[in-house]
């Protein structure tokens, strides 16, 4: 961790000449700053740092820092710190274990920006300017620390948020600028809401002299959302891209293994928000469509899979989540597929929020409009489960009450070592405590919305997944319930042992097909 705390003395003075006798003035406690510092610059990105300190004379409760980068301009990795986002304004809040400051503590997070050469502008703190000063009020109370949800039922949200500093009469519950509940005490429930509606909160403090600045903020969604069961197992379906590597013909391999399913990949942006196979063949009429013929002729089903790490992609390129939710029904039209796959792993979706909001928002309309076609969301992980940007699209899905029947992790080219079955475990165990935290569910809850999707023979950080491993992974995720399972790629489910890494072979001696019966078997 890149935290450090400090402890520095503070010496303030105040007084006024009156005559040959000095008045000492009111004295009040200095608000908190947040400094910037560009720890380092590379033309193509920087590294940033912030560092809070509470000058007053009274702990500080959390903290939250917001800016401005220019357009264009992003922010990928952070530390120390839970990030949001909204256009170009990012936020930052202190996590668990440094939000609560001391008089004359500091706590630091940082992050990696891009491109290089700009510095954040419009700072604030806690909703104040990051410089601190003079409270524009004198005699106002703190800032109250963030609230937190302790409940939600259908009609209401509970919140409970730490004491302000200073004389407090009472707080205030805002949405918006609109009061909802005004308390003596640092709890509250806000009721006579709606079934299945967000709700995003603020807190300000009160006395005779005026309102403190506004809290962070909190969000929450009342219970009652329709979110169908999962429907059981969805069959084994490795993927299938038509786009290189020798794609074998499907029907062949259905014969072979006996799998009924595949994921075929990747629908792109060809222009804009309209979709096409790998952004340049056609929805119907092309090689894929061919494919999925063969497939559904054969008595199979598929998945059909948007995104993954390279290409145009129609988060980024479709302006709000209804025009998402439109390209994703123009492909469910001409496919018919019974899963729709959002593989959401790279960085212009996955960890740029906006896109990220965009497209669990877009779900939302997809799922309504097509309740029997299932909706899987597939991201990287690190060996210990999901990264901050993972946990933060789990947490939002709650929050917008996205009905995602499955939650599918990506245990390769993570650092999984030699042992890849055990990292995988480790993975898919992490993603179950991610999703009961997030959901309130049970350990047989969480595995029934979860999936694995994994690399066959070598991948490209040459971490081994042996046909044995494979089977050892297979079985436990059938042991605990999970509900689907996949890999990359049937094209490279072949032999070609020398350990390289290509589009239509493992990189290991293996039998053909050997991975997709296994993964039959699911």
């Amino acid at each position: 961790m890149r935290f450090r705390r400090t402890l520095t003395a503070v010496l303030a003075a105040l007084g006024v000449s009156l005559g040959l006798s000095t008045v000492a003035a009111p004295a009040f406690a200095a608000p908190p700053t947040a400094v910037f510092t560009k720890v380092s610059d590379w033309g193509s990105g920087f590294e940033g740092k912030y560092t809070v300190t509470n000058g007053g004379t009274t702990t500080l409760n959390g903290w939250s820092v917001a800016f401005d980068l220019p357009s264009g301009a992003n922010i990928g990795s952070f530390w120390d710190a839970a990030m949001s986002r909204s256009g170009q304004r990012f936020t930052f809040t202190n996590v668990g274990w440094n939000g609560t400051l001391a008089p004359g503590a500091t706590a630091s997070f940082g992050f990696n920006g891009s491109p290089g050469g700009i510095t954040p502008s419009n700072c604030t703190l806690n909703g104040a300017s990051c410089a601190g000063g003079t409270p524009p009020n004198p005699g106002t109370p703190g800032t109250p620390g963030a609230p937190s949800v302790t409940g939600t039922t259908n009609s209401s949200i509970s919140l409970s948020w730490g004491a302000s500093s200073g004389t407090v009469t009472g707080y205030r519950v805002y949405e918006g600028t609109t009061q909802r509940a005004q308390v003596t005490g640092t709890s509250t429930t806000v009721g006579s809401l709606g079934t299945c509606t967000s709700h995003t909160y603020t807190v300000k403090a009160y006395n005779a002299q005026g309102e403190s600045a506004a809290s962070a903020s909190a969000s929450a969604t009342t219970t009652g959302c329709t979110n169908p069961p999962p429907g059981g197992k969805m069959a084994g379906a490795p993927y299938l891209y038509m786009g290189w590597g020798n794609p074998p013909n499907p029907a062949t391999v259905m014969s072979a293994t006996g799998v009924k399913s595949f994921t075929m990949a990747f629908i792109l942006s060809s222009g804009g928000c309209v979709p096409a196979w790998d952004g340049n063949r056609p929805l119907t009429g092309g090689a894929d469509a061919q494919a999925i013929s063969q497939i559904k002729a054969a008595g199979g089903s598929v998945q059909v899979s948007f995104g993954g790490w390279s290409g145009n992609k129609l988060g980024p390129n479709c302006s709000t989540p209804a025009a998402f939710a439109g390209a994703v029904q123009q492909v469910i039209n001409a496919v018919g597929p019974a899963v729709v796959d959002f593989d959401i792993e790279n960085t212009d979706e996955f960890e740029n929020y906006t896109v990220q909001d965009r497209i669990l928002n877009g779900l939302k309309i997809v799922k309504q409009n097509n309740p029997n076609v299932k909706v899987v969301v597939t991201f990287g992980t690190s060996t210990t489960g999901p990264t901050a940007a993972g946990i933060r699209l789990i947490n939002q899905a709650k929050a917008l009450a996205v009905p995602i029947d499955n939650y599918t992790i990506m245990p390769f080219d993570f650092g999984g070592g030699a042992n890849m079955y055990q990292s995988t475990v480790n993975a898919s165990e992490g993603l179950k405590n991610a999703l009961k935290a997030a959901n309130g569910w049970t350990d047989a809850q969480a595995y029934s919305r979860m999936g694995i999707s994994g690399m066959n023979g070598l991948s490209d950080q040459q971490e081994l997944t042996s046909p044995a491993t494979w089977t050892q992974i297979t079985n436990w995720a059938k042991s605990n319930g999970l509900t689907r399972l996949a890999y990359w790629a049937v094209n490279r489910d072949r032999p070609c042992p020398g350990g390289g890494v290509t589009s239509n072979c493992s990189g290991i001696s293996q039998i053909d097909w050997e991975f997709t019966r296994i993964t039959a078997g699911f």
